[in-house]
């Protein structure tokens, strides 16, 4: 009995996708997004308006990797459709937090009356904007817009105070 474990994945219209050497390229209209995927034993087949992952053999190390190679093609598919966003809140309670956008890092000042200003790294062609107590992060990338989002909620974690009693931060609230 042989087991099928090829994966398809639709692409939708306005949506173009190649492979190149074992790199995976998808444009839509938010932009381009490419990829490099190689495992031993696994194909990638580019058709019309699909892209079929298979592999030569059923081992478990091979199944894995088609579902994660599916899965991936598919986030690259949705980034360049319909994009990524995460929402964000300011929370503070003891000092008023000021966070503002410098080129690619996010500047938090005043954290827990601290005089040195913490910086988080935002990663790609991901956008963050500061509206008020709320951060929004969009780009078409989503490792890319969920690692920024960890970046600033890391920045702000509390370490010598008790949490219980110093909730202030930034928190992610919202993602689609």
């Amino acid at each position: 009995m042989v087991k099928e474990i090829a994966r398809k994945i639709k692409i939708p219209g306005g949506v173009s996708t190649s492979l190149s050497q074992d790199v995976f390229t998808a444009s839509g209209p938010k932009g381009t997004v490419e990829r490099k995927f190689w495992f031993p034993g696994i194909k990638i087949d580019v058709r019309e308006r699909e892209v079929l992952v298979d592999a030569e053999s059923v081992r478990i190390e091979q199944k894995a990797m088609v579902g994660t190679f599916a899965s991936h093609i598919k986030n690259l598919v949705k980034g360049v459709s319909e994009g990524f966003e995460c929402k964000m809140t300011i929370v503070y309670a003891h000092f008023p937090m000021q966070v503002k956008v410098e080129g690619k890092t996010l500047v938090i000042g005043n954290f827990l009356g601290e005089k040195k200003p913490r910086v988080a790294r935002i990663l790609g062609d991901t956008d963050v904007k500061v509206s008020g107590n709320e951060v929004f992060i969009s780009g078409i990338n989503k490792e890319d817009v969920g690692q920024t989002a960890a970046n600033i909620e890391q920045k702000t974690k509390i370490r010598r105070f008790d949490p219980r009693v110093f909730q202030d931060g930034i928190y992610i609230v919202q993602k689609a």
